[in-house]
C-alpha cells in the first residue's frame, strides 16, 4: 500500500480540533515531531486525548499516579484514541501543614488549572483525562476541564489504607492530634513515633472523608467521573479497571462531543453538595465547588451550601468526626450507595447527565442491573445510615453568618448538632503565633482562638491549619474551645472550627477589627457568628486600623495573592470566572 492509500484509510475527522496540527501537507512539520516519539498513522488519525498526570514523589497521594496513567495510556490506545501524557505540579498539604510553605496550597489549584488549560489549548487537544491524588490537584484539574470544555473524565488516584496501632485503624489526623497530646502530657513522644511510622502504610490520599476523598465523591456526583470512581484504594486492583473504564468514557465523550458544559448545570452543584453534606465532607469542598461553579458560569452563592444542608441528613460517619475511612464506603458499594438512598428520598436531581452519556438515576440503574451495586437491603455496615433513621438529622455542613462574618464563614459539625459557644478572643496575626501559644499549654476551656490575615489575598494562599485545630483536640478541647480564621481548616478538622471568614482581615472585614477580650458568640443552630460590638465600633476600629502590608512583593506568591477573589466566591482568579 502506497503512502498516499495509507492516508486516506487513516482520514482524520476534520471536526476533531487535533486536525489542525495532524492534517494536510503543511502539516508535515508537525507529524514529523510525532513521528519522533513514536506515533504512526493511526495514531495520527485518531482523536488527540491529553493525560494529565501530576504524579511526584512529593506526596503519597500522588506517588504512584503513574502507573495510573500509564493504564489511562494503554485504554485510550485500546479505545483508537491517541494518549499524550503530560505533567503538572502538585503540593503536599499535609508535609507543607504548619510551615509558611502551607500558603502554596491554594496557589497549587490555580496553577495547576492554569497549566493543563495551556498546554490542552497550545496542543490543540480534543479532549483530556484528568488525574488527580491530592487535595488542591483535584480541584485545579477540574477547573481545567471546565475551562477548556473538552469532553473529559476526571480519574482519582484512589485513597490510602489506614494504618494500625494498639490494635485500631488510624489515619494521618490521629498522627497530628497526637502532637497535641504529646504538648499536653497525655502521650509519650515513643507512642508518637510509633503511630508515625505505622498511620501510613503506602500510596494514596489521605484516607478519611478528608478533602481528596470528598472531591473524588463530588466528582461522581457532578457528572464528571463514573459512578464508583472514588472507591477502590490506590493500591488495589479495581483502582486500574477504573482507570480503564474512564479512558474508554473519555475517547466515548470526544466521539459523542459531550463536554464539561452538557454536564454541569445548576442542579449537578446541588447534588454534589447534597452529597458533601450527607457524607460529612470537607470544608474545602465549599471553596471548591464555588470554584468550580464560578467557572462554568453557574449561579451558585455560599447560603445555599447551607440550604442544602437544611433539609439534607448525614447518613455516613466518617473520619474526622466518625471511625470509618473511604476503604471501608467502599467495601459496601461505594459513594453510589450513598447516592442512591438520596435520590430514592428525592434528595437528588435524578435526570442530570453524566459522563457516561446517561443520567445520574440511569447510571445507579446500570450498576444495579450489572451486578456492580448491591441491594440496599444487604448492606450491613455500621457507618451507614438511612435517609429515615440517620446520624443526624442535617448534614455536617453550616454557613454562619453575623456582624463578625457578613460574607459568610464555613464549619463542619462532627459531634452535637446545637452547639454554643461564648466566649473573650485571643487574637493572632498569623498561624505561627497561635500555635506557639496552643503548644505552650495556654488554652483553656471557653477560650475563642482568632487567626487572621490567613486569607486568599492576606496569607496569601488561604492556609489550611490542621496543625493548631489537631493539637487543641489533642488537648481534649475540640469541643469547648473555638478556632476561627479567614484562612481554612483541614478536610480532617473536627470540633468548634470555622474557616473562610469572608470578607478577610486583610481586605478590611470585621474579624480585622477583633481585639482581645472582645466577646464573640458561635450559634450553629442560629448560624450564626456575631461580635458583642456596634457596628459603629466595628466601623470605626477599622477605619483606625492600620492597612497591612502584602507579605509578598515578588514572585510567584505576589502575583496569585493579587488575584485571589474572596472566599465566599470559591477565592478564584480566572478574571473571567463568574464571582457575583
Amino acid at each position: 500500500m502506497s503512502q498516499q492509500e495509507e492516508r486516506q484509510r487513516t482520514e482524520k475527522d476534520p471536526d476533531l480540533r487535533s486536525s489542525e496540527v495532524t492534517e494536510g501537507y503543511e502539516r508535515a512539520p508537525h507529524r514529523a515531531m510525532f513521528r519522533a516519539m513514536g506515533y504512526d498513522d493511526e495514531d495520527l488519525a485518531a482523536p488527540m486525548v491529553g493525560v494529565a498526570n501530576p504524579a511526584a514523589d512529593i506526596t503519597p497521594c500522588n506517588v504512584h499516579l503513574d502507573d495510573v496513567a500509564d493504564s489511562a495510556y494503554d485504554a485510550i490506545d485500546a479505545a483508537d484514541g491517541m494518549p499524550i501524557e503530560f505533567g503538572t505540579i502538585t503540593i503536599s498539604d499535609a508535609i507543607s501543614m504548619g510551615t509558611e510553605g502551607m500558603k502554596a496550597s491554594l496557589t497549587s489549584r490555580e496553577v495547576i488549572a492554569d497549566s493543563v488549560e495551556l498546554v490542552a489549548f497550545g496542543e490543540r487537544m480534543d479532549g483530556i483525562v484528568a488525574l488527580g491524588g491530592c487535595d488542591k490537584n483535584m480541584p485545579g484539574m477540574m477547573m481545567a476541564m471546565i475551562r477548556t470544555d473538552l469532553p473529559s473524565v476526571f480519574l482519582y488516584g484512589g485513597s490510602i489504607m489506614p494504618g494500625e496501632h494498639d490494635g485500631r485503624e488510624i489515619t494521618i489526623q490521629n498522627v497530628f492530634e497526637g502532637v497535641g497530646s504529646v504538648a499536653q502530657g497525655e502521650m509519650s513522644e515513643d507512642e508518637l513515633e510509633e503511630m508515625e511510622h505505622n498511620a501510613c502504610p503506602g500510596a494514596g490520599s489521605c484516607g478519611g472523608m478528608f478533602t481528596a476523598n470528598t472531591m473524588a465523591s463530588a466528582a461522581e456526583a457532578l457528572g464528571l467521573a463514573p459512578l464508583g470512581a472514588a472507591g477502590p484504594p490506590a493500591e488495589h486492583e479495581d483502582r486500574y479497571e477504573v482507570a480503564d473504564r474512564a479512558d474508554e468514557l473519555a475517547v466515548d465523550a470526544i466521539e459523542n462531543d459531550r463536554k464539561p458544559s452538557d454536564i454541569l448545570t445548576k442542579e449537578s452543584f446541588e447534588n454534589a453538595i447534597a452529597l458533601q453534606v450527607a457524607i460529612g465532607g470537607s470544608t474545602n469542598a465549599v471553596l471548591h465547588l464555588l470554584a468550580l461553579a464560578a467557572e462554568a458560569g453557574v449561579d451558585l452563592s455560599i447560603e445555599e451550601f447551607d440550604e442544602i444542608s437544611q433539609r439534607t441528613p448525614k447518613i455516613a460517619d466518617l473520619q474526622p468526626g466518625g471511625t470509618r475511612v473511604m476503604n471501608d464506603l467502599f467495601e459496601v458499594g461505594g459513594v453510589p450507595v450513598v447516592l442512591r438512598r438520596l435520590l430514592d428520598a428525592g434528595l437528588l436531581h435524578g435526570d442530570q447527565l453524566t459522563i457516561t452519556g446517561r443520567t445520574l438515576a440511569e447510571e445507579l440503574e446500570h450498576l444495579e442491573e450489572q451486578g456492580e451495586l448491591p441491594d440496599d437491603d444487604e448492606i450491613d455496615a455500621d457507618f451507614l445510615y438511612t435517609v429515615d433513621e440517620p446520624k443526624n438529622e442535617e448534614g455536617a455542613i453550616r454557613i454562619l453568618t453575623g456582624n463578625l462574618a457578613p460574607g459568610g464563614s464555613v464549619l463542619k459539625v462532627t459531634g452535637d448538632d446545637d452547639l454554643h459557644h461564648e466566649g473573650p478572643v485571643r487574637v493572632f496575626e498569623g498561624e505561627e503565633k497561635a500555635m506557639k501559644y496552643v503548644q505552650e499549654g495556654n488554652v483553656e476551656s471557653g477560650d475563642v482562638i482568632v487567626i487572621r490575615n490567613e486569607g486568599p489575598q492576606g496569607g496569601p494562599g488561604m492556609r489550611e491549619m490542621l496543625g493548631v485545630t489537631a493539637a487543641v483536640a489533642g488537648q481534649d478541647h475540640a469541643e469547648d474551645v473555638a478556632l476561627i480564621t479567614d484562612g481554612r481548616f483541614s478536610g480532617a478538622t473536627r470540633g468548634f472550627s470555622i474557616g473562610h471568614v469572608a470578607p478577610e482581615a486583610f481586605t478590611g472585614g470585621p474579624i480585622g477589627a477583633l481585639e482581645d477580650g472582645d466577646v464573640v458568640t458561635v450559634d450553629i443552630a442560629d448560624r450564626t457568628l456575631e461580635v458583642d460590638l456596634s457596628d459603629e465600633e466595628i466601623e470605626r476600629r477599622l477605619e483606625e486600623r492600620e492597612e497591612p502590608d502584602p507579605n509578598y512583593t515578588t514572585g510567584v506568591m505576589a502575583k496569585y495573592g493579587q488575584t485571589f477573589g474572596s472566599a465566599e466566591n470559591g477565592a478564584v482568579t480566572n478574571p473571567g470566572a463568574k464571582q457575583d
